[in-house]
């Protein structure tokens, strides 16, 4: 049995400047919100949105039923946020992959070669590991709300627009034979298909598939 204390004699509670001192779960929010989004991802991807509960996705991540509702007002809220957290990731992704080329170039980058890298980080946004983020929104996004297809429309507007001067000069190069804008449109079209289909099973590598859309889409060029 655990004594308490005598408010009377107990010796006063040090004050500290500034904002409260944060409890451990205040602490851990961020990571309590992350793992959720991670379980909320994994879950809506192989069992669908409509036939996963909150009290499933509590449960893949230790929590009691109830606890998601404190990091989201409800499943459609938690879903938009799998979305937005899906492509923040990969716009992230895509912008370090691009700069680590640069980088590790001797000559500035062409055309073909900056498709290369967009195609092949596209794959690891879409097939990577932890990367049911991107398939969801492909699969749920008639669920979300005008306003929160809003919120993940100009992350994606900033994902796609990054390809849109590579398009363009492969098309004055002679490499790709159609209009950039409708291009662009198949091939991601192309590109994200291959969540219904593609088994890392080693058959093909994301470095395959890279080299194999590049030769679909691509002319060679003297």
């Amino acid at each position: 049995m655990h004594a308490i204390a005598d408010p009377a004699t107990a010796a006063p509670e040090r004050r500290t400047r500034g904002r409260p001192r944060k409890t451990a779960d205040e602490r851990d929010d961020g990571n309590r919100r992350q793992a959720l989004l991670r379980a909320a991802a994994r879950l809506f991807r192989q069992q669908g949105f409509a036939a996963t509960s909150t009290r499933d996705i509590a449960a893949a991540v230790g929590m009691r039923s109830g606890s998601p509702f404190y990091h989201f007002d409800n499943k459609e809220a938690l879903l938009a946020a799998v979305m937005e957290e899906g492509m923040a990731r990969a716009l992230q992704h895509q912008g370090e992959q691009m700069a680590a080329a640069v980088a590790a170039s001797a000559t500035p980058l062409t055309a073909r070669q900056c498709l290369r890298v967009l195609v092949r980080a596209h794959f690891d946004n879409l097939l990577g590991p932890e990367s049911d983020h991107i398939p969801v929104m492909l699969y749920e996004w008639r669920v979300l709300s005008d306003e929160q297809k809003r919120a993940v429309n100009r992350l994606k507007d900033d994902y796609e627009a990054v390809w849109v001067p590579v398009l363009q000069a492969l098309r004055r190069d002679g490499a790709l034979g159609g209009d950039p804008r409708l291009a662009r449109l198949m091939l991601f079209g192309a590109l994200n298909w291959a969540a219904q289909w593609y088994l890392p099973d080693g058959r093909a590598s994301l470095d395959d598939l890279t080299d194999t859309t590049l030769q679909l889409f691509l002319k060679d060029v003297p």
